[in-house]
């Protein structure tokens, strides 16, 4: 297996970084980001270069790359990287953590994650640049499209289709047979129950703080006394 560049130096090339490093058999030789994001000539005990000059010092006839980022712009800036990455000739690979207990009929494409303890059924597809981070649950015969990310937790049920550049934020949960299009934004503890066309937003209200402080909550409940 070919060396492996890595693509971002911010939080999520941290994470990243951390799994290839202690539960992977692939090595990270040396990190990229764009010239004007450089952090400087190392980062994480890794050398570091600018994109633009990558493919000189690190070939891709000899080195395949990752590229972790972010949901940036509904995803597009990793999805622009990942082109960009493809287009200097670099083979994108995937990472699946050990014990993430993926089937093994489940197809994904490149530049995909899949993060420990999360519940994968058989017949899932993922696309190209998917991110599933622990605790996500995805139903049997579901498809998620290209550069969607799923926050932990999230759950997305059986026989679902999911478009393109989608994000789904903690606890969402998408019911059975739905289909979402491109593009959608879905919050933290919402439930999805009717099908979703390109671009649409869904939200619940943050829970209001109560009037009582914690202690006067304590004195007034007796919850103290359980």
């Amino acid at each position: 297996m070919k060396p492996v560049i890595l693509f971002g130096t911010g939080k999520i090339s941290e994470v990243l970084l951390h799994f290839f490093r202690n539960a992977s058999d692939r090595n990270i030789v040396a990190c990229t980001t764009d010239r004007d994001h450089l952090p400087g000539a190392t980062w994480n005990d890794l050398p570091c270069v600018a994109f633009e000059d990558v493919d000189h010092h690190y070939p891709p006839t000899e080195h395949d790359m990752f590229v972790a980022l972010g949901y940036q712009d509904l995803n597009d800036l990793r999805a622009s990287k990942v082109a960009a990455a493809r287009a200097k000739g670099y083979q994108l690979i995937s990472y699946v953590h050990p014990e993430s207990g993926m089937p093994n009929d489940c197809q994904l494409g490149d530049n995909c994650f899949v993060m420990n303890s999360v519940m994968i059924h058989p017949r899932v597809t993922l696309g190209h640049n998917v991110f599933v981070w622990s605790g996500s649950m995805i139903g049997h015969h579901t498809s998620i499209g290209d550069h969607c990310w799923l926050t932990s937790s999230t759950n997305i049920s059986g026989v679902v289709t999911v478009g393109k550049n989608c994000f789904f934020a903690v606890n969402s949960t998408v019911g059975h047979g739905i289909h979402i299009g491109n593009e959608c934004f879905v919050g933290a503890n919402v439930l999805v129950t009717k099908d979703a066309v390109d671009g649409q937003v869904f939200l619940v209200e943050s829970t209001k703080a109560f009037r009582l402080n914690s202690r006067q909550f304590l004195r007034m409940s007796g919850f103290s006394n359980l």
